[in-house]
């Protein structure tokens, strides 16, 4: 029995990938040494293991193990979390307290969810790695610990580098060794094993019979998209296992359970390639949502101007009413119509709109008739250029339209724009954006 597969069954890891394998293979080998770890994976992947593993075999497997969720304390307090304060430090500070750090003496702490510190504290995680130094706050004592740090994360480190939110020097600190746990579906053989799995604990804990899979609905299951990986599969095989009644799943009863991802259906999800390595942000998510409404307005304007077109026999009225909107304005914030009307906009009826009498297309003829209209040129209506959007005017656009289609509820808006609702916090504070 090779070494990867004791971890496996000491830890309730399943799975033959060959990626995950390697990954176990990578632990096991950093595990001896103090060096500092950096796994990297989608959000539901697993990450949490490879913390336990590393400390487990470890010199320090008898010290304590520390897990810390950093995207879970609030900014204001998170200092004082990891690093302890002095009495008096703050309001409420009624005494001194120790810091996760100073805890975790000797032992492992685990920095879940790294890449939501803010910058003070990520300078301070980063004198902690260089040094092993660290002061409490409230406090000018500088105090030493020896603590090996196992640090995890969703976020596209190096974009979050350029987008200025991660410190560099910090990076390359905490990714002395990089893991890469990867997504469940670039290891599809093990789809089924870790449904069988679920759905097995599911029914000896309510003690019912165990749902199974037919051959279609397994291949159905290996080629889904699972955005939200290992969590989303036990979550489908827990519903199945409460709510049907038949005990062999077809491609029929899953597709209720599976939701249709990116637009469009389940079955056309489950059977589209799968994509290689997705790392996508929660930036480039905004940008493609920008872009589909941006699509969907443009189509809806060649309907309207198809439509005009079209009834261009009606009274001239109607259709320069419908129009009027989406011309742009002048310099002066005055609409400026393509066709001029006798009396229009407030101006007195004459020949140059400074006369007492006539038309504003020229005096009136002896017969009572009014010369054709007169057009103007596009360039009376399109004085302005066009302003072009940046990265951040398309953001700002796309969270203040979610926030107003949830009626201001961040959380509910947070979900629609695929980010956790603290990202959301910060980049409401980025963008300037007042309460909506």
């Amino acid at each position: 029995m090779t070494e990867v597969t004791t971890v496996k069954q000491r830890f309730g890891i399943i799975g033959t990938s060959p990626l995950l394998d390697r990954a176990l293979e990578v632990a096991l080998r950093v595990a001896p040494t103090d060096l500092t770890v950096l796994v990297t994976g989608e959000s539901g992947v697993g990450k949490e293991f490879f913390p336990q593993v590393i400390h487990a075999y470890s010199s320090r497997k008898h010290n304590k193990y520390i897990a810390v969720n950093c995207a879970a304390i609030p900014e204001g307090t998170i200092d004082s979390e990891l690093f302890g304060h002095e009495k008096g430090a703050f309001t409420g500070a009624v005494e001194a307290r120790k810091g996760y750090f100073e805890e975790a003496d000797g032992g492992t702490i685990f920095l879940d969810e790294v890449a939501e510190l803010p910058h003070s504290t990520q300078a301070r995680l980063l004198r902690v790695l260089q040094t092993g130094e660290f002061i409490r706050v409230g406090s000018s004592k500088v105090q030493k610990t020896n603590v090996r740090v196992v640090a995890a994360t969703n976020v596209n480190l190096p974009e979050a580098i350029s987008a200025g939110r991660f410190r560099e020097d910090l990076y390359y600190r905490l990714a002395t060794v990089p893991i890469m746990v990867p997504a469940l579906r670039e290891r599809p053989e093990d789809i089924p094993l870790l449904f069988r799995k679920f759905a097995a604990d599911v029914a000896v804990q309510y003690r019912m019979p165990a749902v199974t899979l037919d051959d279609a609905a397994r291949d159905m299951l290996k080629s889904y998209y699972w955005r939200g990986n290992i969590r989303q599969l036990k979550n489908v095989a827990e519903q199945i296992s409460a709510i049907e009644q038949v005990r062999v799943i077809t491609p029929e009863i899953l597709a209720k359970y599976l939701p249709p991802q990116e637009g469009t259906s389940t079955m056309a999800a489950a059977g589209a390639p799968r994509m290689e390595g997705d790392t996508m942000s929660t930036e480039r998510e905004l940008l493609y949502k920008v872009l589909f409404d941006m699509r969907a307005d443009i189509n809806d304007l060649k309907r309207m101007m198809a439509e005009l077109l079209r009834n261009g026999s009606a009274p001239a009225a109607e259709p320069t009413r419908d129009i009027r909107g989406l011309l742009p304005t002048s310099t002066q914030g005055r609409y400026v119509p393509a066709v001029q009307t006798p009396g229009a906009y407030g101006q007195p009826a004459g020949p140059n709109f400074g006369e007492p009498a006539g038309s504003a297309f020229g005096p009136i003829t002896p017969g009572g008739e009014t010369p054709a209209p007169v057009y103007a040129e596009s360039e009376e209506v399109t004085d302005e250029p066009p302003h072009e959007k940046t990265k951040a005017d398309m953001q700002r656009e796309q969270i203040i339209r979610a926030l107003k289609r949830n009626n201001g509820r961040r959380r509910e808006a947070a979900a629609e724009l695929f980010m956790s609702e603290r990202t959301l916090y910060r980049k409401i504070k980025e963008l300037g954006i007042e309460d909506v």
